[in-house]
């Protein structure tokens, strides 16, 4: 009786798809003693075979983990993109008191994405400094390639909306200062408001943690409890909404009627709450997608490889958060 794949399987105990890729690739023909002349060659050279593993750095604070709806979307297209190319990806996991850097070479990490991290710590520096091949996304290092939104438009756009819908009293509360983002942001919002001669009262600019629901509740109910309270808040990310509109539930405001928010991020889910939040979509499938040409890029032609940033385009979506208060009718 002729053995079938699934009784070697069976009988080796090895994993189904290593099993049909050595007996698919008919190794059994080449003979054991050609085999065996192969690998002694290969250990006499010193040849040890090339590493087709990425590594994933992803430290998110806000507490949702993978689960986050806007980086699960970078971190799946980055996936994609990868094992297209031949590659597999794990996250960066570091052992007690262990250095990045030391924890990708002893995992024989072939590159490594910053798409989450506190990239101004000592601990990531290092990582960059290593050698070992890096892309970032959503933050610019020297001779690093990077991956990140246009946001210098993406806040212009929705302040200038706002304007063009008559608000006046804009605030902004943005998230942690601690990254070229938010620096990024933070500037682009006092130029426009500049250009167009608005006031920025101190009390209209606030520092919150992206994602963070109960920090934007407590700050929005500040702000709407101002003498003089803005008419439109921009608010760090779209999950915000969700503690920006209970705090105004509860405020007994209506929104758009008496207080507006945009929001930043263009998150399927919560564009579908009502009432529909204006928001700036970024392409997280793009930003996912390059980051691992990128870095294999990197890889695998570092003398020709790119190290300008990719910066992608972002859309305003108009929602029915902002009122118009140049409607007098």
């Amino acid at each position: 009786m002729t053995a079938k794949m699934e009784d070697v399987i069976l009988r080796s105990g090895e994993d189904p798809s290593l099993v049909q890729r050595v007996l698919g690739a008919g190794i059994q023909d080449i003979g054991i003693e050609r085999i065996s002349r192969i690998l002694e060659a290969a250990a006499d050279a010193g040849y040890t075979a090339e590493s087709r593993r990425l590594g994933i750095v992803y430290e998110e604070k806000s507490g949702k983990g993978l689960t986050h709806p806007f980086f699960v979307l970078i971190l799946d297209a980055f996936h994609k993109e990868a094992e297209a190319r031949g590659y597999t990806i794990s996250f960066v996991r570091r052992g007690e008191n262990e250095e990045y850097a030391d924890a990708c070479m002893r995992n024989n990490l072939a590159g490594v994405c910053l798409v989450c991290a506190e990239f101004e710590t000592p601990e990531v520096e290092a990582l960059i400094r290593s050698g070992i091949p890096c892309v970032t996304v959503d933050h610019m290092f020297k001779r690093v390639p990077a991956v990140l939104s246009d946001n210098e438009n993406g806040i212009r756009k929705l302040v200038e909306y706002a304007i063009q819908k008559g608000h006046r009293k804009i605030a902004f509360v943005h998230g942690h200062n601690n990254s070229i983002v938010t620096r990024t942001r933070i500037i682009q919002f006092n130029n426009v408001m500049n250009y167009y001669k608005l006031p920025v009262p101190p009390e209209y600019i606030r520092e919150c943690l992206y994602d963070n629901i109960p920090l934007v509740r407590k700050i929005i109910r500040e702000m709407l409890s101002l003498p003089d309270r803005p008419t439109c808040i921009l608010l760090p990310d779209d999950i915000s909404y969700l503690g920006a509109q209970d705090a105004a539930t509860k405020l007994g405001l209506r929104i758009p009627d008496d207080i507006s928010f945009m929001g930043y991020d263009g998150i399927p889910l919560i564009r579908s709450l009502e009432p529909k939040l204006t928001t700036i979509r970024q392409s997280a499938e793009e930003l996912g997608q390059t980051a691992a040409a990128r870095l294999i890029d990197r890889i695998e032609h570092p003398k020709t490889a790119k190290l300008l940033p990719a910066i992608f385009p972002v859309e305003l979506l108009e929602g029915e958060t902002v009122k118009d208060l140049t409607y007098n009718g």
